[in-house]
């Protein structure tokens, strides 16, 4: 069997940087509201109120982050 040689060819750098999101504790919110909706639709309608207002409040917050933090990018990202 004949030997085979393995050539290591550079690899190109990234062309573009990577745009991570910040740190945020809006998505945990999001869930606890859901989960307080859910268990209100069993118990009562008032708790079931007062978590889908917690999550829509909590939706309408993280999508005003996330284009804030999208406007701040530079226009060839």
């Amino acid at each position: 069997m004949p030997e085979q040689r393995i050539t290591h060819e550079p690899i190109e750098s990234a062309s573009e940087q990577v745009h991570l999101p910040g740190p945020s504790f809006l998505p945990v919110i999001v869930a606890a509201g859901i989960a307080i909706a859910l268990v209100g639709v069993v118990h009562n309608l008032v708790l079931a109120a007062i978590g889908l207002l917690i999550a829509i409040g909590a939706i309408i917050r993280w999508v005003r982050e996330t284009r804030s933090e999208i406007a701040d990018l530079p226009l060839d990202h």
